[in-house]
């Protein structure tokens, strides 16, 4: 079998992501990553207009990422095969946390002892976007979100882990490097944790409940089976086997699938459901279109036409993974794709609080945002869907002599002032 470092080749409809290399499988890991990052950088300033001062979305911040990260946490310990009780695992997961996208949140990561650990960031890309905002903003997030946060991932590997500051924004002075430096503590004898409120509710759900990805025989030689050995400061996704990069994948779109969850979890509580239900489709209006232009980019996905959309729909982490999500992506012809979502999980959590939760309705801006990414002449409209989907479109790619881009959707706009959206990995 011939493995393709990217997918500039034609598009194929039997496509999956185990016909990618390691390399493309670590570069498609990095993207998946930073757009679950991504993700409040729509979801938060939403809250404004909605009328939610800075404090309450604060703690929808807070609610978001507590409920979420301990569940994810383990998945990806059991994933991985590194399920314990020590510091060395509460590092292994931040190094593979869409909270610490890697070099966007350039987390370096220092072992002690089992029981004592420092991290710090050499480049914090969260904290850049804040800066210019003042210091409250950035007190908001580096003190107020930070803290109970930070603990409730530590707490998913022990219930006596504490992660506390050394220096943290505001930066005095202003240009002070590293941007935050903090230690892990786990002692025994202290005050164990107690799991945020809206951990249970998310953990209910049947993306928490999806069996965690298992490693796959791999389809090329070489790399790390699992992350069960010792813990590597220095660790790339290059390092991992290609079975281990496929369920690495897995997992990290769960992760995102979860932390919307508790996202609009919390919306909900605090201002209500229908709220909630606005606030989802817009979130993926502003996130997937970033996401397409930066995955059409990174896999070497060239031109503007159908066939590079339908290929830029194969790999988006937003229809992934498989058993909670299952997309059909079919090139009609050079201009016409046909692109459905059949019966699966994601249409089954009992209060719609997820990414395609909104398609059918305010969410289908969100495929035509997606395709003109990628095609900026690409138009999608809703069409019947078979017996077998749930939710169908056709988008057409045809230009015509007087066609001109239509312009970018608010919420995309608004995502790309993060530098995220067009934050460059080396």
């Amino acid at each position: 079998m011939t493995l393709s470092d990217d997918y500039a080749g034609p598009f194929d409809p039997g496509f999956t992501l185990a016909d990618l290399s390691r390399r493309a499988l670590a570069t498609l890991t990095r993207e998946w990553l930073l757009h679950g990052h991504l993700q409040d950088r729509a979801g938060i300033p939403l809250l404004y207009q909605f009328g939610v001062e800075r404090e309450g979305s604060e703690q929808i911040a807070i609610d978001e990422w507590a409920s979420a990260s301990p569940l994810y946490s383990l998945r990806m310990q059991d994933t991985l095969g590194f399920r314990g009780d020590t510091v060395d695992v509460i590092l292994k997961n931040l190094q593979i946390d869409i909270g610490s996208p890697p070099q966007f949140m350039d987390f370096r990561l220092k072992y002690i002892d089992d029981q004592h650990a420092e991290f710090w960031l050499a480049h914090c890309g969260a904290l850049l976007d804040v800066e210019p905002m003042g210091d409250d903003w950035v007190y908001g997030m580096c003190h107020t979100i930070e803290d109970p946060t930070f603990d409730a991932t530590a707490a998913a590997t022990s219930p006596f882990a504490v992660m506390r500051p050394i220096h943290r924004p505001p930066r005095v002075p202003a240009d002070r490097m590293p941007h935050c430096h903090w230690h892990i503590d786990i002692d025994p004898t202290g005050e164990p944790a107690q799991a945020h409120p809206n951990l249970a509710v998310v953990g209910r759900s049947l993306a928490a409940q999806l069996p965690v990805a298992t490693i796959a025989p791999d389809g090329e030689p070489g790399g790390l089976v699992g992350y069960a050995g010792d813990f590597d400061p220095d660790l790339r996704f290059e390092d991992f086997s290609h079975g281990t990069l496929l369920a690495i994948l897995s997992e990290v779109a769960v992760q995102s699938h979860l932390l919307l969850r508790g996202y609009l979890i919390s919306v909900s509580e605090r201002i209500g459901e229908a709220r909630a239900a606005e606030a989802g489709p817009r979130v993926l209006v502003g996130v997937a279109p970033v996401t397409a232009g930066r995955l059409a980019s990174a896999l070497g996905i060239d031109g503007a036409d159908a066939a590079a959309v339908a290929k830029v729909l194969q790999v988006h982490p937003s229809f992934q993974p498989p058993g909670y999500v299952a997309p059909r992506v079919e090139l009609v012809d050079p201009s016409t794709i046909r692109f459905a979502l059949l019966a699966s999980p994601i249409f089954d959590e009992a209060d719609g609080f997820t990414w395609l939760g909104g398609l059918g309705r305010e969410g289908d801006r969100a495929v035509g945002a997606l395709a003109r990414a990628v095609a900026p002449l690409a138009d999608s409209r809703w069409v019947a869907p078979r017996d077998d989907e749930r939710v169908a479109y056709e988008i057409t790619v045809e230009p015509h002599p007087d066609a001109a881009p239509r312009r970018e959707e608010p919420e995309t706009s608004l995502a790309r002032i993060s530098r995220a959206a067009s934050f460059e990995f080396r």
